[in-house]
Parts: C-alpha cells; structure tokens; sequence
C-alpha cells in the first residue's frame, strides 16, 4: 500500500519547481493534492499532469501566502473538498536574490518576510486544527542562505531563518497534539536554475566544485522523498529538526 493513500497534502508553490516535484512525489505515493500558486494557467496544467500519471485528486488553488484573507480561503476549500489535511508544505517565497544589503529597500525586505514568514504563520495557524485531528505534520522550507550566510541573500534569508525560528516554536507548542513540525533547506536543480547554467556556465561549474556530491539535488527524487519520509510514520519521532539536503556543501557540526 502507498504511504498516503486517501490522504491530503497541502503544498505552496506547488506548480513548478521543487513544488511540483513535491506534488510529485507525493502523488506517487497516493497523496491527494491541493496546490497553490499565483500563475492559474500553471496550476491546472499541474493538475491535469498529476492526475493523469498518478490518478489522485488535485485542487489547485490561486493564491497570494502574504494575504491572510486568501489563506483562510485556500484551507477552509481543502478542507471542505476532502475533509482533512494531513501534511502542510511551505515551499513557496519571492524575495530579491542577488540584491546586496545596503541596497535593499524597506519594500524589498517586506516582500521576503511577507511571502516567507507571514505565508508560513498564517497557513500553519489555519491548517493546525485539521492537523491536530489527523496527527499530520509541518514541513517548512529554509535555506543555507540564511544557515550559512550567502552574500546577497540578506532578506531572503532573514525569512528563512524567520521561518526556522516559528518551526522550533511550533515543534514544541504542538508536540502533545501529534503534530511535528521539521524544516528543510535544499539545493535543487530547477527550471530557473538550468536557464542559470546555460547562461553562466563558469559560474555554474564552480559552483558544482562546492558540493561534494558534484551536482544539484533532483527535485522529486531527493528533496520529493525526503518530505515524504519526513511527512510519514517512519519520522514519527522526528520534529523541530533542520534538515540540509545540500549535498554536503553544508557540512556543519
């Protein structure tokens, strides 16, 4: 039997990227999906792609994560179309990479703690009842941005670290309720980064030096299968943890 059949899935930005490798893999092992997402036209090709090959339900969803309003939205529908919610995947987060510090505007910080911190607290508070009911789990995404402090990178990784901060919070806070709260921090291989690689290929084979493993994690394969052993019964004993899947470029004590 698939780790998740009949269960619910709730991912940000799950209609490209590592987000639809997530939705990916969590179909696969029988997940029924609410994707949510600011490009409708994206979405539902992501729908029609995952139902097609996994033959789960997916409701994609437009919506902004800094809009309280539109959060309340999102998880009052999941829940409504499948009456539960057993995993909550914060994955998705704008921000203005390569921007040095004292180049960055108010506005600019605003935007990475608005669609970082702000959309993680309020899709954890709206979908913590369900959670509670299904003893499901919190997977939050981070960023050896913020863990390791990558220059330009100054906003978006005082939302990661923002984010990390709430994770450990709530670890603690939601532990006698049967909700586990982890967070992840991956170096992918992705549609923006392969345009990346074909534009700066230098920079880009430097780059590979760093990580021991000599490439970017896959998408689905490693960051998609990681979640779902950390959204399972086998990390049943697993919460307020950190988790690096940087292919040893993040080696730390």
């Amino acid at each position: 039997m698939k780790k998740f059949e009949g269960k619910v899935t709730l991912i940000t930005g799950g209609g490209k990227g590592i987000g639809f490798g997530l939705a990916t893999a969590f179909a696969r092992e029988g997940s029924n999906l609410v994707i949510t997402g600011r490009n409708e036209a994206r979405l539902q090709d992501a729908k029609v792609e995952l139902e097609r090959k996994w033959g789960v339900k997916v409701l994609p969803l437009v919506a902004d994560g800094a809009d309280e309003a539109a959060v309340k939205a999102v998880v009052a529908k999941a829940h409504e179309t499948f009456g539960r919610i057993d995993t909550l995947i914060n994955n998705a987060q704008v921000s203005k990479s390569g921007l040095p510090l004292v180049e960055h505007t108010r506005e600019d910080l605003d935007l990475a703690i608005f669609s970082g911190i702000y959309a993680a607290f309020f899709y954890m508070r709206e979908c913590f009842p369900y959670l509670k009911e299904s003893k499901g789990s919190v997977i939050n995404f981070a960023s050896g941005a913020g863990l390791f402090g990558k220059p330009g990178q100054s906003s978006y990784a005082a939302a990661k670290e923002g984010i990390r901060g709430l994770s450990r919070v709530a670890a603690t806070e939601w532990g006698p309720a049967g909700v586990r709260v982890n967070v992840v921090c991956p170096l992918a291989m992705t549609e923006s980064l392969q345009q990346w690689k074909v534009e700066y290929p230098e920079l880009f084979a430097k780059t590979i030096k760093d990580i021991p493993l000599g490439r970017f994690a896959d998408p689905v394969e490693d960051i998609g299968r990681t979640c779902v052993f950390l959204a399972s019964e086998d990390a049943s004993f697993i919460t307020g943890e950190t988790i690096t899947l940087q292919g040893g470029s993040g080696l730390r004590p």
